[in-house]
């Protein structure tokens, strides 16, 4: 069975995380409308993302889904590194790390569990950082 692409939090608490992505890609005009309807964000709700410029250099000002466009905007210099913002109006908001489209299949799963494990204290900068030592990511906020 292959991976989930998208981990989420419970609804209970959640860290400086609400989960995590993994694209399948680095073309967010082809991933974005793919997320957003995995979040159940309704087809009225204005949806605005932020990304790291960094990291999505050629980033798209707006994507087009069915029924809907989706804003892409850059995050603020610092602010934003390896993660994507997600406000979709009243259906939510959602702060994922973005796992790299092509991470190996292990690194990514231990990234998206570790993300959605409401008791990590782990900010979405340290996370690649723990994972591309080979090591596991562990919730203590130490590498195993």
């Amino acid at each position: 069975m292959p991976l989930p692409r998208l981990t989420l939090t419970p609804d209970v608490s959640h860290g400086p995380l609400d989960g995590a992505w993994w694209p399948r890609c680095d073309a967010l005009e082809l991933e974005l409308p793919s997320l957003v309807s995995s979040l159940e964000a309704g087809t009225a709700a204005t949806i605005r993302v932020t990304v790291d410029p960094a990291e999505w250099p050629d980033a798209p000002h707006t994507v087009m889904a069915p029924g809907r466009v989706i804003a892409v905007e850059p995050a603020q210099p610092g602010s934003g590194a390896h993660v994507i913002t997600l406000d979709c109006g009243t259906a939510g908001h959602w702060v994922l790390l973005v796992v790299p489209p092509g991470a190996p299949a292990g690194t990514a799963a231990r990234l998206l569990a570790a993300a959605a494990d409401p008791e990590n204290p782990l900010t979405a900068a340290r996370m690649p950082a723990l994972a591309d030592k080979g090591r596991p990511v562990d919730t203590t906020g130490d590498a195993e």
